[in-house]
């Protein structure tokens, strides 16, 4: 293991000699700006955030909600291109050196090419990419590509995933496991579904990879909740909805600041 790889590894590992949860939070590239985005990033990773996660703009985000769809679309609109998702994983690097990972549907890496966007990835210090729309079963190029440049490789797992198939996606898989915290889209929830522990435990007895759970995780106590039997708390929505419903773009980075803090706070109240 090489590169960010090992970052990603050593930043997992470091949460939980902590005796808490790593916090990996979320924001769309280019949303509202790509220079506005750069800032709310940066923000998150100076607040508390150990891994941060850049999401790819897509056209048809099926596996996302209202709040991820909106982001996506003003995004779009605004005109973000893959090499400003770059940009952003690179400042964002250069600026905290912590981890950054790419979420991403395949599609658009496949059109882009593999090897040209891994190769630039990791140009750019990124760590890896979540691929929640990719079967494991057609990720060999992906896989050879992420290896080729010591990426990591996330696959998502949902309550629903049979034991056959979480046996598959974590022997494929690379960094963490994602585990969803329910099945459906992303976005902010009420409660943290009671399926999140059980799937963490199935997910644990058949690797030794990290366990990070994620959707619907909306506020600093469901985080807490969740840091108490998980390797890593994800928060997505919740962030991005914070900058949508600001009057403007500073107040939106500097709401996220203090929701990121208020996170981070509760992921470290991982001991019982």
């Amino acid at each position: 293991m090489s590169g960010n790889l090992r970052l990603l590894a050593d930043t997992l590992a470091r949460a939980k000699q902590e005796n808490r949860a790593a916090l990996i939070t979320y924001m769309t590239a280019g949303f509202p700006t790509v220079d506005d985005g750069i800032a709310a990033t940066q923000a998150m990773l100076n607040s508390g955030a150990d891994i941060v996660e850049i999401g790819l703009p897509h056209s048809d985000p099926v596996l996302d909600g209202p709040v991820i769809q909106t982001a996506d679309e003003i995004a779009l609109r605004g005109g973000v291109r893959i090499a400003d998702v770059i940009r952003t994983v690179r400042e964002a690097y250069q600026a905290t050196g912590k981890p950054v990972l790419v979420m991403s549907y395949w599609n658009p890496i496949d059109r882009y090419g593999a090897e040209r966007f891994g190769g630039e990835l990791a140009k750019a210090g990124g760590a890896g990419c979540i691929l929640p729309d990719l079967p494991v079963q057609e990720s060999a190029l992906w896989r050879e590509t992420a290896a080729r440049h010591s990426l990591a490789t996330v696959f998502v797992a949902a309550p629903s995933t049979t034991d056959e198939r979480l046996r598959e996606l974590t022997a494929a898989g690379t960094g963490f496991v994602y585990a969803s915290a329910l099945m459906g889209v992303t976005g902010v929830r009420d409660a943290v579904s009671t399926a999140a522990g059980s799937l963490v435990r199935r997910i644990r007895a058949v690797t030794e990879l990290p366990v990070c759970v994620g959707i619907g995780i909306s506020d600093a106590a469901q985080a807490g909740r969740v840091a108490r039997f998980a390797d890593g708390v994800i928060v997505a929505s919740a962030l991005v909805k914070a900058v949508l419903d600001a009057p403007d773009a500073a107040a939106g980075t500097a709401t996220v600041a203090e929701l990121t803090t208020e996170l981070s706070r509760a992921t470290r109240r991982h001991a019982d």
